[in-house]
């Protein structure tokens, strides 16, 4: 049965508001389940169900499969087809117990795509493949120095290595988006820096992107009443002091380790401050 079909049947309607774009290229999902390499003794988590294009496959694959979602009518369409072969979580996905699993292979919701990946980013997995609208997954996956660059990738690659295995064409989905797709590799890495504050790396981050084309020296002064805890303006002058090789650079050209170690001289300079 296609998905125009089951859509009629259960009354149902993308909603834009959701993001329901539904897959309906069965090459593209049968790819998505094969790079996640679901094994008999493993439990993957679908985020999204929506017709079960991708549970399907993953079912063949004899994995036990956790699907989630939050569209009443979509619950109705998973239960149908699938019955108890699946175990369907009711809610949604930021807000509902994921429990346990292994890996992850979804087509995200693209309004909440950042807030999903890292919900999941702080739980263990050992690998997800998901699917992004493809200016979001370039950003996710971009490199130092470049437009795309930002607090984003620098988030992501705290927790883990990010890789486009593919481009989707808008083609692929009903209704067919604006905009193209891309899957998303993500495996769990330690970072290759250590930090004194996590916390406060991340407001720093957030921070210092908001003025990414400024000179570090400047986006830290501009920026320093954006960060928790705040620091003063003598502490903001003495890091600066302590950080030459960085003071001159754009905060889109320096790595994650670069950020994460002026993160953490700012964090020990606003301790001496006390």
């Amino acid at each position: 049965m296609d998905t125009k079909e089951i859509l009629r049947r259960h009354n149902i309607r993308p909603n834009k508001k959701m993001g329901q774009n539904f897959l309906i290229d069965d090459k593209v999902a049968e790819r998505q389940v094969g790079y996640a390499e679901p094994q008999a003794n493993e439990t993957i988590l679908e985020i999204g169900g929506g017709l079960g294009i991708l549970t399907q496959k993953l079912l063949k694959r004899e994995c036990s499969v956790k699907v989630v979602e939050k569209d009443r009518k979509l619950q109705e369409v998973l239960q149908e087809r699938f019955g108890d072969k699946i175990t369907l979580i009711k809610g949604d996905a930021l807000e509902v117990n994921l429990g346990s699993y292994d890996k992850i292979v979804a087509n995200l919701p693209y309004q909440i795509s950042s807030e999903i990946t890292f919900r999941i980013l702080k739980k263990p997995f050992k690998k997800a493949v998901l699917m992004y609208q493809k200016e979001f997954a370039e950003r996710m996956t971009a490199k130092p120095g470049t437009k795309k660059y930002g607090r984003l990738t620098v988030g992501v690659n705290h927790y883990a290595e990010s890789r486009v295995l593919e481009t989707v064409g808008r083609h692929a989905f009903y209704p067919q988006p604006k905009i193209d797709s891309a899957l998303i590799q993500l495996t769990p890495k330690k970072p290759v820096y250590r930090l004194k504050n996590q916390d406060f790396f991340f407001s720093f981050t957030k921070a210092i992107f908001s003025q990414r084309r400024k000179k570090l020296k400047n986006a830290l002064m501009n920026t320093k009443h954006m960060m928790k805890p705040k620091p003063d303006e003598k502490t903001i002058k003495r890091v600066v002091d302590k950080i030459k090789e960085y003071r001159d650079k754009r905060p889109e050209d320096l790595t994650p380790s670069q950020i994460a170690e002026c993160s953490n001289k700012l964090l020990k300079e606003m301790k001496r401050s006390k």
